[in-house]
Parts: structure tokens; C-alpha cells; sequence
């Protein structure tokens, strides 16, 4: 009989067609299965086919303990290389229907893989994903047995998520700041998974403008704004209004300066456009522009808002001296 370079027997074809049952077990799967023999390079495992070409090698720099011929071992499988079934004593950290936050360790053209521990990444298929998470990020993930048998992830974890949370009533008051991960995002707003393992929901108007957000997967502090009846968390990751007051300014004068100290927006723009433009609510919008007409750094005539003189030459002074933390903000000092 013919040896092959990895220690197993090859029958010939009409003896294995005749012993040969169909294979039980396939990759990106965990399986508990008995050693049947060893050489210098592993232990050979049981693939239950009634076939020894068909015994599965679990290498030595794969084993986390020594095993011994007649010891059952819990593996999980992949294919090597040379595209063979392989074994690994490196599990997944996790069981099939838990949780937990796992870093994305490669993105191809059909999803990504996160790891979960075991000898090879899980696959995290893009009908799973909620946006599109990027290699070194991490994100809550789900691990299930998809339909072809194999391991996977989703980050659809909503149920998962309500089932493992606690109640903050009682635990948690208004203006307490709260820590955890964004693990989705609604067209109401976004919704967070705390330390404390609150369900904490963040409002639109309580988010940064769209292009500011954290992704998902992405940990911020949020303060709590309302303990609601059931248990859930509503919070902001604006600023408290006396500090939003003087932020929202900021980013007015900030725009009216990057459009040559004027701007077709006043108290008259819908909130919708404010929303749009500044990631601000309307009320939010005229605090600021309220506080910056009563300090005279800008005039509304005729539904647009114009930066007074004397503040465009100080908003002009302050980039030429702060260069680095102004970059890409050009005044037309011309005007």
C-alpha cells in the first residue's frame, strides 16, 4: 500500500467505495472525537467514516495537552493548506447561541472573519453585519451553526442582548455616565450595551452629526437623560446644554467661516436642514445662534446669517496662530 506524506493509508478505490460511509464532519466545526493512532507528526482522530484514510490529524503544535491513543478530544476543524480536514484543540471561546465582543481579523469580498479563539476565524457573513465593520475593529457577535453545518457569526444580537441585560431601575439616575459598545443603529438613533449590561438607547438629536458618529462596535460614555418604566436607558453624547451652548457656537462660526463669513441658514431653516447640516436639534441650533447674536458676533437679514466684522478678523487671528488645530480652514481675508 502506498503511504501518503501525511501519515495515512490509502486504500484502493473499490475497497474504500465499499467501507466508506458519508463524512460526518466538515469544516468550521466543533467536534469530540477519539484518537485512533499517532506517529512524530500528531494523533490521527476517528472521522467515523469507517475508512483510516479518512482519519483526521490533529498536529502536534495544534495539541494544548498531551493525548494518547483511546482519549476522546474535543476539536474544532478546518482545512489546512493543502485543503485537508485538520483538527485543533483551539476552540472557540464561546458556545453555539452566546455572546461576546470579537475583534474582525480579515474583511474579503464575501463578509469578514472574527476571532473567537479557535485556530481559525469564524466567518461573519454580510447578511449578519450591521454596517460594515473594518480588520482590528470589535463587535458584538453571535456564534450559530448556519445551514451548511459550519460555524458562524452574526451581529444580529438584539434578542441576545435583551435576554442578558439588567434592569437600571433603581441602579442608575439621571446625569450618571454610563460605558459600553454601539451594537446597532436604527433610523431613530443608535443603541449601546453598557458595563453595567444596561440597554441604553441614544436618540438622533442626542448623537453627533452623522459623519461624527461612533461606528458600531465602537465604545463611548453617554450620560443618562431618562430611566424609563421598562428598564432601558435613554442617553446623549451631547454635552450638558451649558457646554453644548458654546460647542454649537463654535461650529456655526466654523461653518460661516468656511463659507466667506455667511451662510443661507437662521432661525427660520427647517429642522430638518439644521439636523442635516449640524447634527443639531433646532432648539439646539437657536440657543447657539441666540448666544452668539447677543454677544454682536453675528446678523440675520433676510433668512441668512452673516459673521460681523470684528469676528471674522478674530476667527482669522486664531487659525494664524493655531494652525495645526485649524487645518483645512481657509478665511477670504479679502472681505
Amino acid at each position: 500500500m502506498k503511504r501518503e506524506n501525511d501519515g495515512r493509508t490509502a486504500r484502493p478505490d473499490g475497497e474504500q467505495n465499499a467501507e466508506r460511509c458519508p463524512r460526518k464532519y466538515g469544516p468550521s466545526t466543533v467536534a469530540t472525537l477519539t484518537v485512533v493512532r499517532e506517529n512524530e507528526m500528531g494523533a490521527f482522530l476517528d472521522a467515523e467514516t469507517g475508512s483510516t484514510s479518512d482519519d483526521i490529524l490533529l498536529h502536534k503544535t495544534q495539541q494544548t495537552a498531551p493525548v494518547h491513543v483511546g482519549d476522546r478530544v474535543k476539536v474544532f476543524l478546518y482545512r489546512d493548506p493543502k485543503h485537508r480536514l485538520t483538527a485543533s484543540m483551539r476552540t472557540p471561546r464561546m458556545e453555539e447561541g452566546q455572546i461576546a465582543r470579537l475583534e474582525v481579523i480579515n474583511v474579503s469580498k464575501d463578509g469578514a472573519f472574527l476571532d473567537a479563539g479557535a485556530e481559525r476565524g469564524i466567518f461573519l457573513p454580510y447578511a449578519g453585519m450591521r454596517g460594515r465593520p473594518q480588520v482590528g475593529e470589535v463587535v458584538w457577535a453571535k456564534l450559530y451553526t448556519d445551514k451548511s453545518g459550519r460555524l458562524a457569526c452574526t451581529m444580529e444580537v438584539e434578542d441576545e442582548m435583551r435576554r442578558a441585560s439588567v434592569s437600571a431601575k433603581g441602579r442608575a439616575h439621571v446625569g450618571d455616565m454610563v460605558a459600553g459598545a454601539i451594537y446597532n443603529y436604527t433610523d431613530a438613533g443608535a443603541f449601546l450595551f453598557s458595563d453595567e449590561r444596561y440597554i441604553v438607547f441614544l436618540d438622533n438629536k442626542e448623537l453627533p452629526p452623522r459623519a461624527e458618529r461612533p461606528r458600531i462596535g465602537e465604545r463611548v460614555t453617554a450620560r443618562v437623560t431618562f430611566v424609563r418604566p421598562d428598564g432601558r436607558l435613554n442617553a446623549s453624547l451631547r454635552e450638558i446644554k451649558e457646554k453644548a451652548l458654546v460647542t454649537d457656537a463654535d461650529r456655526i462660526l466654523h461653518l460661516l467661516e468656511e463659507r466667506h463669513g455667511k451662510m443661507p441658514y437662521s432661525d427660520k431653516t427647517s429642522p430638518e436642514v439644521i439636523k442635516d447640516k449640524f447634527g443639531i436639534s433646532k432648539g439646539a441650533f437657536k440657543r447657539a445662534l441666540g448666544h452668539l447674536l447677543k454677544d454682536g458676533r453675528i446678523e440675520e437679514r433676510d433668512g441668512w446669517t452673516y459673521l460681523v466684522s470684528s469676528t471674522a478678523e478674530k476667527i482669522s487671528e486664531n487659525i494664524s496662530f493655531n494652525g495645526d488645530e485649524k487645518e483645512g480652514i481657509s478665511p477670504d481675508t479679502s472681505k
